[in-house]
């Protein structure tokens, strides 16, 4: 079985609002009911699981129930931390596959869901990234820098997708300040991370700007 964990804890500073920018409109709709529908429009059967913050819940509700929102899906509480609250996440999910996504990366396509699912049914631990186009420098100090060669790096995206017994294994660990993401938890428990291309129209939206480009990304 599918299923996916949608991260949607985070506070919006950098956006300036009072709301955290999952509930945010694009397109005359909160970012995380898109996000949510681009998981049902991929399997109609997966198992969706949004990570909410307790305080937010009830304007959720308001909201689901506002807009008419009736895509099925069940809410765990946030936790302190995106790690802690993947970890509530994953006492939902049984034996199959699990994406992790972020709240704020409402336009990953049915293409892009199929191949993270698809190469993570040979390799259990996918994550899909794309090139940096903009040069790099290397902070050293206060004032010394230097140039570092981008085509050895890649910019992380999500879903991340795991095998669900690797993932649930992995998230045993004690917390750690270096888990930055889904992939970095697996990792350090032994298993290797697969890489596949990711999209340059999955933004995450963090700033009033990333809204506007969202408008775009619908427009076209």
């Amino acid at each position: 079985m599918n299923n996916v964990i949608i991260v949607a804890g985070g506070k919006g500073l950098r956006m300036g609002s009072e709301l955290p920018k999952q509930f945010l409109n694009v397109g005359g709709k909160p970012v995380l009911m898109r996000t949510i529908e681009a998981f049902y429009n991929f399997d109609k059967s997966i198992r969706i699981i949004v990570a909410l913050s307790a305080s937010y819940r009830e304007h959720w509700s308001k909201l689901c129930k506002g807009y008419g929102f009736s895509v099925y899906h069940e809410v765990v509480d946030g936790g302190e931390t995106r790690f802690h609250s993947v970890k509530n996440g994953l006492e939902l999910v049984g034996e199959g596959w699990v994406a992790v996504h972020d709240a704020v990366r409402p336009f990953a396509s049915v293409s892009l869901l199929k191949t993270c699912f698809d190469a993570a049914k040979e390799y259990k631990a996918v994550i899909p990234v794309i090139d940096v186009t903009d040069s790099l420098r290397e902070i050293d100090g206060e004032n010394d820098s230097k140039i570092v060669d981008r085509s050895k790096y890649r910019m992380v995206q999500t879903p991340q997708v795991f095998e669900s017994v690797l993932l649930k294994k992995a998230y045993d660990a004690d917390f750690s300040e270096y888990f930055t993401d889904d992939s970095s938890v697996v990792e350090a428990y032994g298993h290797a991370i697969h890489l596949v291309e990711g999209e340059r129209t999955n933004i995450k939206i963090t700033t009033p700007f990333d809204l506007d480009l969202g408008e775009v990304i619908l427009g076209k």
